[in-house]
């Protein structure tokens, strides 16, 4: 078939690689959004789809909205059979819908219809999922409401953070939407309407959802941090000042000791000691830091105490926990907020 693949970021990039390698596809042009600023320099660059397609010489269409008439003109001229799209990032109008005669399908990173939105992964990490995966569906005009061409299904593993779980459903998404496109071109699949029940939304996680709230139990920070990684990061303030935070390691709810083996093993790590005195972490109050014995950074929560692992203080690049409190150093009192 004659594609017009439609994407933008990185997530998007194993599809397209796919698609191009496939050798009963033709990618004619690449939809994506246009160039904005990006990094620290926030310098204008084009989109890591834009950047793929110039280097395999593909037409670009980069237009502010889908329903304007010079894209959808030329959309038109183009005449594909399918649009295949993966975080393309903006609503398509039914104009741009009617225009190939397959329509457009979407790959989309949840077993629909739960997690219809911007953010399922985010989400599906946030909520302490085990289990999640893709969904290749028929777009119509509703968000993420259209028939299922095919799933597949992906563990969530307990340090899995947003990227590392999108990273690996980009790869394995991609086979499936080749996959659905064979079927559709053969007519071998069929798009079966979703179920009415099990319906959850999944809008984007902004700035503001993301700030650690240190009273909440351990398990539910170790997720937030998790589901804010790599973007848009959790944080908290210290000393009026905002520190970024990785990932932490969850304690113990018995020992306040971290366990980062298998749930199946309870295998320890050295991260916090055992024990209850607040100097040891076994009984910080919320947001309060500390430097253990071992070396380990630890806040108290509303169970029990995290290890920190990287933070970013406000201005300043990544670090580890331990050299960051050791030019700090803060007092007996001090605590995050």
């Amino acid at each position: 078939m004659r594609l017009v693949f439609a994407g933008t970021p990185d997530v998007a990039i194993p599809s397209l690689r796919a698609l191009l390698d496939s050798p009963r596809h033709q990618v004619v042009a690449v939809v994506t959004r246009p160039d904005r600023p990006a990094g620290r320099g926030r310098r204008v660059r084009p989109s890591p789809v834009h950047e793929l397609a110039g280097e395999r010489g593909l037409e670009v269409l980069s237009p502010a909205r889908a329903g304007d008439p010079e894209f959808l003109g030329r959309l038109g001229e183009i005449a594909p059979d399918c649009c295949p799209v993966v975080a393309y990032g903006a609503l398509l109008p039914a104009p741009a819908l009617e225009i190939p005669k397959h329509g457009w399908v979407n790959l989309h990173f949840s077993l629909l219809p739960a997690y219809r939105g911007a953010a399922p992964v985010q989400r599906s990490v946030l909520a302490g999922d085990d289990l999640t995966g893709a969904s290749v569906f028929q777009i119509e005009p509703a968000m993420d409401t259209g028939p299922v061409y095919g799933v597949l299904t992906e563990r969530i593993r307990p340090s899995d953070t947003s990227g590392d779980l999108l990273e690996r459903l980009a790869v394995a998404g991609a086979r499936l939407l080749v996959a659905v496109l064979d079927g559709i071109e053969d007519g071998s699949v069929e798009a079966r309407p979703q179920p009415a029940d099990g319906v959850s939304l999944a809008p984007k996680l902004t700035v503001d959802d993301v700030r650690v709230d240190w009273s909440q139990p351990a398990v539910a920070i170790d997720r937030l941090v998790r589901a804010a990684t790599p973007a848009p990061g959790a944080w908290t303030t210290l000393r009026d000042r905002r520190v970024k935070l990785g990932p932490v390691r969850l304690g113990s709810p018995n020992t306040g000791s971290p366990n980062t083996g298998s749930p199946n093993t309870g295998s320890p790590n050295a991260g916090i000691p055992n024990g209850g005195a607040a100097g040891d972490g076994g009984s910080l109050p919320p947001g309060r830091i500390v430097m253990a014995g071992n070396g380990a950074v630890l806040v108290g929560t509303g169970t029990v105490p995290v290890a920190l692992g990287e933070v970013r203080p406000e201005g300043r690049g990544a670090m580890p926990a331990a050299d960051w409190i050791r030019g700090l150093r803060p007092s007996s009192e001090e605590a995050f907020s």
